[in-house]
């Protein structure tokens, strides 16, 4: 008995043996270095997102777009992501009025009220905010879709095919964000302009009236159009982002989802970068006064 219980307690006993740290493991899994893994990668889809953006401007003025493919990509970007747009817009004008209403009141400035809801609004929230809306829903499932195709070897059917993947898989995208995105930011600012309403009337009861006459005061007919560019170029954005994230997709299901997030991220960056120097070319009037 003692024998047994010996040699079970030996057989039980194992050598030590020296852990690998989880970096280690992530290394071995993906078979590439960690700043590969995360750095490369980023900037060589990136530099694919920049050099797709030109093979779509091409497709663009050689006139290789489908009307068909584009119609189906139009209902997924706009009516997808209608409803999400509107309750936030709708929710942000309150947020927004709250804040900007209680300080203008207690100076007397009634009158600007609405006029200043309506600048910063349509300048800058409702582009942003639907452009995020639809980076989030939209983006994201230009990106899973496509990667799913291209870890499952659909993209390499299309070449087998005879069919480029960017005139069938990018370019009816791009459009159709391109198309959708303007309109979308109209619906959000009208939308947010009724919430701002609403909320001032409510809370601090101010006319309607008076809220609205302020916004024609005070919005110009160039605010308007600027909408329309940043939604035309934020379009642009997402879809080159979410499309050009899924064709460079590796590694199974998890490669999908990571592409997927990674795409929703980047567009995020790059709206919030385009928007920066879209407000520095369009509104020069920066109104820094000069020392001395």
């Amino acid at each position: 008995m003692l024998k047994l219980g010996m040699s079970l307690r030996n057989g039980l006993v194992r050598k030590p043996v020296p852990l690998k740290t989880e970096l280690e493991k992530y290394q071995d899994r993906c078979d590439r270095p960690l700043d590969e893994t995360f750095d490369e990668k980023w900037f060589k889809r990136f530099f694919v997102a920049v050099l797709l953006a030109g093979q779509v401007w091409l497709r663009l003025l050689k006139g290789k777009v489908s009307g068909a493919l584009v119609m189906d990509h139009l209902a997924t970007v706009g009516l997808g992501s209608l409803r999400a747009v509107l309750l936030i817009a709708f929710f942000g004008g309150m947020i927004f009025t709250i804040q900007s209403a209680r300080e203008l009141i207690r100076f007397g400035a009634v009158g600007a009220v609405g006029g200043a809801f309506a600048i910063a609004f349509c300048r800058e929230l409702a582009p942003v905010l639907t452009a995020g809306v639809v980076a989030g829903q939209v983006g994201s499932g230009f990106a899973a879709e496509i990667g799913e195709m291209q870890v499952t070897e659909q993209v390499d059917a299309l070449y087998m095919l005879k069919t480029n993947p960017v005139d069938y898989l990018v370019l009816p995208r791009v459009v159709a964000c391109c198309i959708m995105l303007p309109i979308l930011t109209i619906f959000s600012l009208v939308v947010g302009i009724g919430g701002g309403a609403f909320v001032a009337a409510i809370f601090y009861h101010l006319p309607p009236g008076v809220f609205l006459e302020s916004i024609r005061n005070f919005l110009e007919p160039w605010d308007l159009v600027t909408v329309g560019i940043k939604g035309l170029i934020f379009g642009a954005i997402i879809g080159i982002i979410g499309c050009a994230w899924g064709l460079t997709t590796t590694g199974g299901g998890k490669g999908v989802g990571r592409s997927a997030t990674a795409a929703v991220v980047t567009a995020w960056v790059s709206i919030f970068m385009a928007d920066f120097c879209l407000s520095l070319l369009m509104f020069q009037e920066l109104a820094i006064t000069k020392g001395g």
